[in-house]
């Protein structure tokens, strides 16, 4: 016959009331009277009806598409808008089976070297972004301007940013066509009658979709490297911790950049010059996005 299992002793037990739900209340209430407060002090009015002959400038996507809307001034718009968010929700559920340790189960910073980490990985992120979208911008250039009091050169005008790659090189002109396909495919064909799926436009391929892959693929690399090299005993739960934490920096930065730093155009600008629908910090947008942490 079985032994009975020992009953838990009350000090062991986490009900559902007060324990959970009381909690819970309190964090709603607080949420719910931050949420008034910045209504009431933050100037947020509905705009004027869509008028397809007038489009705002800029001419933004609600704030938790502006991550993705980002990515949409970096790289080719497929591999931005379906390709990278379906492989990012994918990886993101993939976690649990590939870590599957029952070790820090249900514990914040359950890991000896979890905090550490954590700062780092965030650290790596937050900077490794910001650079990007600095180059990208060609702020580099004026800074170049403004230290040495001179334009940039324009023996080096390909490295203005990525798209330059395209437009200030000289490419050889069987660069813009390079065959791909031993048939011809109609798919997608132009009203010519040529078909435009067929040849490969290497240039425009090297700056809209390989250096953002291999950006996205080299620096998660580079990073885990470098924490390998930093903690040593470095197992899946630590590289786990590490990706989500960048993953989550780089999608609250550029949701603040497409929030706070696009004007006109998408450019980018210092919050003080942004004009539009959404002026320097709309402090309504910032506490929706704290509240899904």
């Amino acid at each position: 016959m079985a032994e009975r299992r020992p009953r838990r002793e009350r000090d062991e037990e986490v009900l559902v009331w007060p324990d959970l739900v009381f909690v819970e209340f309190i964090a709603a209430l607080l949420f719910t009277l931050t949420l008034v407060i910045l209504s009431y002090v933050a100037n947020a009015p509905l705009q004027d009806h869509a008028d397809p002959n007038h489009t705002p400038n800029p001419s933004k996507a609600p704030w938790y598409f502006l991550n993705l809307q980002e990515l949409l001034l970096h790289m080719e718009p497929s591999l931005a808008g379906v390709i990278v968010p379906t492989v990012i929700l994918i990886l993101l559920a993939a976690i649990p089976y590939y870590d599957r340790s029952n070790e820090g189960q249900g514990v914040w910073f359950g890991t000896r070297n979890a905090k550490g980490i954590i700062g780092w990985s965030a650290l790596f992120s937050f900077v490794i972004t910001t650079l990007l979208e600095l180059y990208d911008a060609g702020v580099h250039t004026q800074v170049y301007a403004a230290v040495f009091h001179r334009t940039w050169p324009a023996t080096l005008n390909f490295l203005r940013s990525t798209t330059d790659l395209n437009g200030a090189i000289n490419w050889p002109d069987w660069t813009r066509h390079i065959p791909f396909l031993p048939f011809k495919l109609t798919l997608l064909a132009s009203s010519t009658g040529v078909s435009t799926f067929r040849t490969l436009d290497f240039p425009v391929f090297l700056y809209s979709i390989a250096i953002p892959c291999a950006a996205m693929i080299g620096l998660p690399i580079v990073m885990l490297i470098l924490l390998k090299h930093r903690y040593g005993v470095f197992n899946r739960r630590d590289a786990m911790i590490g990706l989500f934490t960048g993953f989550m920096v780089v999608w609250t930065e550029m949701t603040f950049i497409g929030v706070s730093f696009r004007g006109q155009g998408m450019a980018l600008l210092p919050p003080w010059q942004v004009k539009g629908p959404i002026e320097f910090i709309n402090l309504l947008h910032i506490v929706n996005l704290l509240h899904l942490f």
